[in-house]
């Protein structure tokens, strides 16, 4: 799976927490269900704290890319 197959993308590697899931669900808010997101964030807090989240909200991530200090994940809106 790529990033071409996403319907939209956001990086969040910037931002902390809480504002890193905040960014993720208003993103994930203007998609489709079914639709693939793309997320940008960093290892600790963010990785851990947004993927719990969306699987709480019943969201799937359906692939991770590990680079250096930095995934990114491929998220499809549930």
């Amino acid at each position: 799976m790529n990033s071409s197959e996403a319907a939209a993308s956001i990086d969040i590697t910037k931002d902390v927490c809480p504002m890193t899931w905040y960014k993720v669900k208003m993103k994930l808010s203007t998609l489709k269900e079914g639709d693939l997101l793309e997320v940008v964030l960093k290892d600790g807090p963010p990785l851990k704290t947004v993927t719990t989240s969306l699987k709480q909200e019943g969201h799937k991530v359906v692939n991770v890319k590990k680079g250096e200090g930095i995934f990114t994940l491929v998220v499809k809106k549930g």
